[in-house]
């Protein structure tokens, strides 16, 4: 039978990260700056005739395209937070919006590599002074926007005397705002890649070093898409978080008084985890709810005395 605090019978579902309107805030702002240097970008190529002010333009297209999913998902996580369609609360939004922004990442990512493939075969003549003065004030624009999406506060870890290895904290990470830094992290990088490329054509004349660039950005780019796709999908699968689980384990057998049958743990928001604890023995539910109560990850806990 399970076994719950009448206290709680009535408790809310909304697990959003504490910064979650902080960092909504955050994405906004850079959605907007993303947003005026693409118009700007486009209107200028179409003013000049400049192939490459278009290009990076349209380019950054795609991420401003990324960022509003991002904002979208905040706004939407927040606006059904209380709905009771959602279970376990929206807190999951921000993972499937990082995971879509991850495939849109990749996408971009491929673009990049295909085109500098076609160039590094085929040549073609680069107008180095306008591309520098591109790719300076778009590497200046993505500074402004890191450091904008930066100003998340560290988590804490734990202090009840458990050391996790490092891949323990990533679940505290909001994979939303990770999403949109890893766009604005990818637009900087291709950007100090090109200023490095152009400057060299420009005054050495190693015109293939360009397309060599792009190709070495498309890669790291790639990789971190893969790392942001793996990670989402890691809690959008409920995949159980190993150390989390094992600290359940020995919170509530270390007395020796209980024994778990059967657990279930899982992530439903940047800060938050649920688990179902069915146990035999002879500890009451008040007994092992107490016991947890210790591991402040686990936000929603339900426990079956069997």
């Amino acid at each position: 039978m399970a076994r719950s605090d009448p206290a709680n019978l009535t408790h809310s579902h909304s697990y959003l990260a504490p910064t979650h309107d902080e960092n909504a805030r955050r994405t906004l702002w850079v959605v907007m700056l993303t947003a005026v240097m693409m118009v700007g970008e486009i209107v200028a190529g179409y003013v000049t005739g400049s192939m490459a002010l278009l290009a990076d333009g349209f380019h950054m297209a795609t991420h401003a395209g990324a960022l509003t999913i991002a904002a979208g998902a905040y706004a939407y996580a927040k606006r059904n937070a209380a709905n009771p369609r959602f279970s376990f609360g929206t807190g999951k939004v921000g993972d499937l919006a990082g995971f879509a922004s991850a495939l849109i990442l990749g996408i971009v990512a491929l673009g990049i590599a295909v085109e500098s493939a076609m160039r590094l075969v085929q040549p073609i003549n680069v107008a180095f002074d306008q591309a520098v003065l591109v790719a300076v004030i778009g590497l200046v624009v993505n500074i402004v926007s890191a450091l904008l999406l930066t100003g998340e506060p560290h988590h804490h870890g734990h202090d009840h005397g458990h050391d996790h290895h490092q891949g323990h904290a990533v679940r505290h990470q909001d994979n939303n705002l990770r999403a949109a830094y890893m766009h604005v992290l990818a637009d900087a990088l291709t950007s100090v890649l090109a200023i490095i490329a152009l400057l060299a054509g420009r005054y050495l004349g190693w015109i293939w070093l360009d397309p060599v660039m792009g190709i070495v950005g498309a890669a790291v780019i790639a990789r971190w898409s893969w790392n942001l796709m793996f990670d989402t999908a890691t809690v959008l699968l409920d995949t159980a978080d190993g150390p989390l689980v094992e600290e359940v384990r020995e919170s509530v057998e270390r007395a020796g008084d209980a024994r778990i049958v059967d657990l279930h743990v899982w992530q439903i928001g940047p800060d938050a985890h649920a688990a179902i604890v069915s146990v035999v023995g002879a500890a009451d539910g008040d007994t092992i709810r107490a016991r947890l109560g210790a591991i402040h990850e686990l936000a929603h806990v339900t426990i079956e005395c069997r």
